[in-house]
């Protein structure tokens, strides 16, 4: 029995939507289905409406995002999509980094929520404690977190 090219097609590879997968962390409730949008207050610095919003494509990042979150809400980490564009992080890029490993980015574009990352393991207290008071003293010297 012959079989056609067109019914191969099924063990051809196909485009996926998790070619990249991009996280997001923060200590917001979201739900999947929901967008994370510019335009709200910041989870850093002065809490000013953020104009980029912020996704990694390592897990470590995403970990550092959540947990240094300001609020008392549970951390949290989104599997998200990019709905437009997005650019380096320029907190990271270059600046604290040569590069981009952390492969951080930004976007003035919503990211939609796909999924959450509900078992992971966070940085030890003594880690955090120690960006927190690195970011604390960062402030105190007039150095904003987040750059516009």
């Amino acid at each position: 029995m012959e079989t056609s090219k067109s019914e191969n097609k099924s063990n051809e590879a196909s485009p996926s939507p998790f070619s990249q997968t991009f996280f997001h962390g923060t200590k917001a409730d979201l739900k999947i289905g929901d967008a994370v949008e510019p335009g709200r207050n910041s989870n850093y610095g002065q809490r000013k409406n953020a104009k980029y919003i912020y996704l990694t494509a390592t897990l470590d990042a995403a970990i550092w995002g959540a947990e240094l979150a300001l609020g008392d809400e549970r951390e949290r980490i989104y599997l998200v999509e990019p709905t437009g564009p997005i650019e380096d992080d320029p907190n990271l890029t270059d600046k604290k980094f040569q590069g981009n490993p952390t492969k951080s980015y930004r976007s003035q574009h919503p990211f939609k929520i796909v999924g959450e990352v509900t078992i992971w393991q966070g940085h030890s207290p003594e880690r955090v404690k120690a960006m927190k008071d690195g970011v604390a003293k960062a402030k105190e010297l007039g150095i904003e977190a987040i750059e516009d």
